[in-house]
């Protein structure tokens, strides 16, 4: 049940494809938001947009914040913004809290939970999922990891852009979370692919056979939003490949350290790779179809 929500000082730091509309529910919601971008222009058109203000560090953007939140794009990214002088930690106040947003590994968010706890400040893993339709339309799913206290202080601002929202655990829950998120879309992408390429063998036409398979046990949510997308050849809707490849790289990872086995996900990784390889890295990840027409092709 969604709480009633008080207005707030907040931060938001990256403007991506996520971040920027994200950052804008925040402002609409009626909270004060002050944005930064490594690329100040985007933080412009930002405030430009919705109001609010802009920062040209993070340090400065969190000045005052009593919640910050953060979306960028990988470890090296997230540790410049909250590190160094210039870094969110060195200038939020005593007791605040940083949700972080980034798809990145449970090892650097377990470094970074600490690094907060040493600097008197809170630290939330809270990586999404559901796309830039999910970010620009506020539903989100929004999987945590932290101390209950400081997930409770932040959901109700989190649940301004999400459908679902929930504490999984303790530091690093989330990104593990997020983890098996990836793993089980990548099965699902390529197990739809290759039901597409064998009607298409089959001489069936793919959009009534999705018409029929999709009210039963095979239905997903990639088969009812991408199959037609696919069936067309158009492959920019949504997380593109390259961001695919590095978050499956960091599941893979994590497999080594818990002993995890998972051979389809390296599979689909390698096939990934291929897509990579034919020029469709900012294809979105539906595109392993494309694969698999290109190699029905040679």
């Amino acid at each position: 049940m969604a709480r009633e929500k008080t207005m707030a000082k907040l931060a938001f730091l990256g403007l991506g494809v996520m971040g920027y509309p994200m950052a804008g529910h925040l402002q609409a919601a009626g909270h004060e938001v002050c944005v930064y971008n490594r690329t100040f222009a985007k933080a412009e058109a930002w405030v430009a947009e919705h109001d609010g203000k802009a920062a040209k560090t993070p340090r400065e953007a969190v000045a005052n914040a009593d919640f910050v939140m953060c979306c960028v794009g990988n470890d090296d990214d997230l540790r410049s913004v909250c590190l160094g002088d210039s870094g969110a930690f060195a200038g939020m106040r005593n007791g605040a809290i940083f949700a972080d947003h980034t798809t990145v590994s449970a090892n650097v968010t377990r470094e970074l939970y600490q690094a907060a706890q040493s600097a008197g400040i809170h630290f939330v893993d809270a990586p999404i999922s559901g796309g830039q339709a999910g970010a620009e339309n506020g539903v989100l799913s929004i999987m945590c990891g932290g101390d209950q206290p400081a997930y409770d202080a932040v959901e109700p601002f989190m649940e301004v852009y999400s459908k679902i929202c929930r504490r999984i655990g303790d530091s690093g829950a989330g990104q593990l979370t997020k983890m098996c998120n990836q793993i089980a879309i990548a099965s699902l992408v390529q197990g739809l692919s290759e039901s597409l390429h064998f009607a298409e063998k089959a001489g069936l036409d793919g959009r009534a056979v999705v018409e029929v398979i999709s009210q039963g046990a095979a239905g997903s949510w990639q088969m009812n939003n991408r199959h037609e997308t696919m069936l067309d050849d158009h492959f920019d809707y949504g997380f593109a490949v390259d961001w695919m490849r590095k978050d499956l790289g960091i599941c893979m990872d994590e497999a080594d350290q818990n002993g995890a086995s998972l051979p389809v996900t390296a599979l689909v990784d390698q096939f990934y790779k291929d897509v990579q390889k034919m020029g469709g890295g900012r294809w979105d990840t539906s595109s392993l179809f494309k694969r698999m027409r290109k190699l029905d092709a040679l």
